[in-house]
């Protein structure tokens, strides 16, 4: 299982550095938070508690893949969305102005 759970923490890894490629404060946090949630269950040993976390992390990292598209700000004070291939067929949700304008600073 050791081989499996680093597997998915590299794809966990490779996902979060796709979707949020550039934005130095999500790849960092991002990135922590992953290390933190393997670190906390490193001592898991019960054959159906590590594929039960194993599935989550898969999960997690289709789901940031998926769903997750980082909005850019561009030259003319606009957010920008990009989807990728990966997208297709997700629901849009764009975060209001004010949570923007937090997280842009």
């Amino acid at each position: 299982m050791g081989s499996e759970a680093l597997m998915a923490y590299r794809a966990l890894l490779r996902a979060t550095r796709k979707t949020f490629a550039g934005d130095m404060v999500m790849l960092q946090g991002s990135a922590a938070e992953v290390r933190k949630k393997f670190e906390e269950n490193r001592h898991v040993t019960s054959s159906a508690d590590l594929s039960r976390l194993l599935e989550e992390a898969r999960e997690a990292s289709h789901f940031i893949s998926t769903t997750i598209v980082q909005a850019k700000l561009n030259d003319r004070g606009g957010y920008e969305v990009k989807p990728d291939k990966e997208h297709a067929g997700g629901t849009l949700e764009i975060p209001s102005e004010e949570i923007l304008k937090k997280t842009s600073k």
